[in-house]
């Protein structure tokens, strides 16, 4: 029989790092009364897009004093396949920085082609390099190979990897991230409800002082649907808005957080909208733009220090890239891009609300403490302007 200390102490430590999950973790924004514009899909995820799969590949470990290279370790990576792991076919795309101080590989040839070919992997700053070779490893193990630059006897990718830094908690120049844990991500994922909060590559990330991570929504507009991913580590407490209330007004940072945090705005956002509307990679490049309008009114400024890249991709069209002849491709007129546009904007607010949501308290290199949104403060201050549904 197991010592009932040893168990004690280890559930203590899973809940201070966010190692495990509480009911707390799977509520989401709208649970809590947040009144959003728009209707959801029945998921409200990124998956509500026919086709879409996602997955997560979370690593934690250790705890207290930073020894870099042994941890302590908050990190992970996350995978989107705009067709599901078992297609190689790709899809019309489009990228757009609002502030590039950050990355995204694989964009000059999504600008070039108007493809994005493969899946969307999302992982913390240094490790970036180690998702891109292990898409190619992956894809060579596998005996696939990618949807465009193939030829007689081979081919060559340029994989779509994305990054937000999460130093505050994770031991990043430690380069936890491992080929296995990238596989992990992309074998994991699958269409149906997506996990929030603290994992994958959202597992070590801030969002304006609170714990960030990953979140999504959809909305249905007339007969398409359109959906948000994001990788949220971005903004200042002060800034905070939610659903037009000036949450980070009334829920500040405590002087001991405060002290830690930059005093400028440094953090990123990644952010992936889906859509199965038929629309060509230049009316894709509008939707990735239209996903700033969603970060703004969470209340981001988009500072100096912020890497913030989006992505729009269309499930539509399939078979566009394949072979050397004309083929037909479909498009919506610009004239019926509005409700389309209006989804990007209200899936993503949602999206990066339901990160913070999500997400619980989680302590990393150092001690630092990063602190979960509390949820009845959040009501409470809703109530306080008349916003609560």
């Amino acid at each position: 029989m197991h010592n009932s200390g040893y168990i004690k102490a280890l559930l203590l430590f899973a809940a201070a790092t966010g190692a495990v999950s509480s009911a707390n973790a799977q509520t989401r924004a709208r649970d809590l009364g947040v009144p959003f514009e728009g209707a959801a899909g029945p998921l409200n995820a990124i998956t509500d897009v026919p086709g879409v799969e996602a997955g997560h590949a979370t690593i934690i470990s250790g705890q207290g004093k930073l020894e870099i290279g042994r941890g302590p370790v908050r990190t992970g990576v996350t995978a989107i396949w705009p067709r599901g792991k078992n297609s190689n076919d790709p899809v019309f795309g489009g990228w757009f920085s609002l502030n590039g101080n950050g990355e995204m590989t694989g964009t000059t040839w999504l600008e070039e082609s108007g493809f994005a070919d493969g899946p969307i992997l999302i992982t913390n700053t240094h490790s970036v390099g180690v998702a891109r070779d292990a898409y190619i490893a992956w894809l060579i193990n596998h005996r696939r190979s990618p949807g465009t630059n193939t030829r007689p006897g081979g081919f060559f990718a340029l994989p779509i990897v994305a990054e937000t830094y999460d130093g505050f908690l994770n031991d990043t120049n430690g380069l936890h991230v491992k080929e296995r844990h990238v596989f992990e991500a992309l074998e994991s994922a699958r269409s149906g409800p997506v996990p929030e909060g603290n994992v994958g590559g959202g597992t070590g990330m801030m969002c304006y002082g609170f714990k960030g991570g990953i979140g999504t929504s959809s909305r249905k507009t007339e007969s398409y649907t359109v959906a948000a991913l994001v990788q949220c580590n971005c903004g200042q407490r002060r800034q905070l808005t939610i659903a037009g209330v000036p949450v980070g007004a009334e829920i500040p940072l405590d002087p001991a957080t405060a002290s830690l945090l930059p005093r400028e705005e440094t953090g990123s956002i990644i952010i992936v909208i889906a859509t199965d509307a038929p629309l060509l990679p230049h009316q894709l490049k509008r939707l990735a733009r239209r996903a700033s309008m969603g970060l703004a009114r969470t209340g981001a400024t988009s500072g100096n220090g912020s890497g913030d890249i989006f992505l729009a991709f269309s499930t539509a069209n399939p078979g566009a890239a394949a072979g050397t002849v004309p083929v037909k491709a479909t498009m919506l007129p610009n004239d019926a891009l509005n409700g389309i546009f209006e989804a990007t904007v209200q899936s993503t607010e949602e999206a990066i609300v339901n990160a913070m949501v999500g997400a619980e308290t989680m302590i990393g290199v150092d001690n630092h403490k990063a602190t979960a949104l509390p949820h009845d403060r959040l009501r409470q201050a809703l109530k306080k302007y008349n916003r609560l549904r």
